[in-house]
């Protein structure tokens, strides 16, 4: 082999990724199946609650089900099989014998940070196909309680869009583009950011560049007098895909439709902070498998004689589950608008890239 090379030889690349590779998803499939079944001690009661639901709804309910487990702790299979594989190789003297061919920390671990960036292309394009659409499905199914899905019309309810200084709100939307109806229509009449009338309708269809709403009521706030004004025109600019919107359940979109959806929102004029963190965190959620075999390299240096191999891997999976941690935490500092978008997403895992080569170089190189 060439200490000069990025890998070691390609033989002993092969080997140490074989090893990474079944042993994260050996440990992903113990994790599922334990999982699902905790899951189906709670839920399964409540699949079977509803009059006719039977094993045929069960079996649907774990194929939902399955995909999210498997999205949500594909991570910690990662983590915990790179701490194993260097555990192992450590007891074995396998990593004193690479170093004395003259290989750095760095080349060590390049097969298994190579492996793992494939298990985050395969996590990605999984999320986006797979576990998105299952979301939307368990989702739906859930509220209904686990009856029968109602067949989505495309109806939209509640839909509020920003014309200018004004506000306009509606109850109900019916139809899409030009075909679009609305019902209970209010619109709030600002200028100045002051609130000067307020306009409300049970009705309303398109028009030209606007929308003819009727039979409409007009609310004077300086008269505190309302006059009925019949059928009138409002809106003008706003387009129907404005209306379209409801509120967006990021989860359940694949990252193409998400940034479509994200797209339409800002064009309405409506906040978008904590979806455009969501977006981010669909790169940065399963590139997170690239950083676990970097957190558990500790656990790969160091003799294993010395008696602290125990606890150089308790400390690589300190490292990893702290990373999660953080992770979650920047997540939720973004929904609440602490922290905005692209660090919301990628902070943590920055950060713990950083601690990482940190925490190898000192100890190792």
């Amino acid at each position: 082999m060439k200490a000069s090379s990025l890998f070691p030889s390609r033989t002993i690349a092969i080997y140490m990724a074989k090893l990474f590779l079944v042993r994260t998803f050996a440990i992903l499939g113990v994790l599922v199946l334990i999982l699902q079944s905790l899951d189906l001690l709670t839920e399964s009661g409540k699949v079977l609650a509803y009059h006719g639901n039977g094993d045929a709804q069960i079996w649907h309910y774990i194929g939902l089900r399955i995909p999210q487990i498997l999205s949500t702790f594909l991570p910690y299979s990662v983590l915990l099989g790179a701490i194993i594989t260097l555990t192992t190789l450590n007891q074995n003297s396998e990593v004193i014998a690479l170093k004395a061919s003259g290989l750095s920390a760095h080349q060590i671990l390049a097969p298994l940070i190579v492996a793992s960036f494939g298990v985050a292309i395969l996590s990605f394009g999984f999320n986006d196909r797979i576990v998105v659409r299952a979301t939307a499905t368990l989702d739906q199914w859930q509220k209904v309680n686990y009856g029968p899905l109602p067949i989505d019309r495309g109806d939209r309810s509640n839909v509020w869009v920003r014309d200018g200084d004004d506000l306009i709100q509606v109850g109900q939307i019916k139809g899409r583009g030009n075909a679009a109806i609305l019902g209970d229509v209010t619109l709030f009449d600002r200028e100045g950011g002051s609130l000067e009338r307020i306009i409300k309708a049970p009705h309303g269809k398109r028009e030209g560049d606007g929308w003819r709403v009727w039979p409409a009521t007009r609310f004077d706030i300086a008269a505190d007098k309302a006059v009925a004004v019949g059928s009138i025109v409002i809106g003008h600019g706003v387009r129907p895909d404005q209306f379209s919107l409801a509120s967006v359940d990021a989860d359940g979109l694949s990252f193409a439709d998400l940034h479509s959806a994200i797209d339409d929102l800002n064009a309405a004029g409506r906040p978008t902070a904590s979806l455009e963190g969501t977006l981010w965190h669909k790169l940065s959620g399963p590139l997170s498998a690239m950083l676990m075999p970097l957190l558990g390299a500790v656990a790969a240096f160091g003799i294993a004689r010395s008696g602290k191999l125990f606890v150089r891997a308790v400390i690589g999976m300190g490292l990893g589950f702290l990373y999660f941690v953080a992770d979650n935490f920047a997540l939720a500092m973004g929904n609440l608008g602490a922290y905005p978008p692209f660090l919301a997403a990628w902070g943590a895992f920055l950060l713990f890239l950083m601690i990482g080569e940190t925490v190898l170089i000192r100890t190792e190189e």
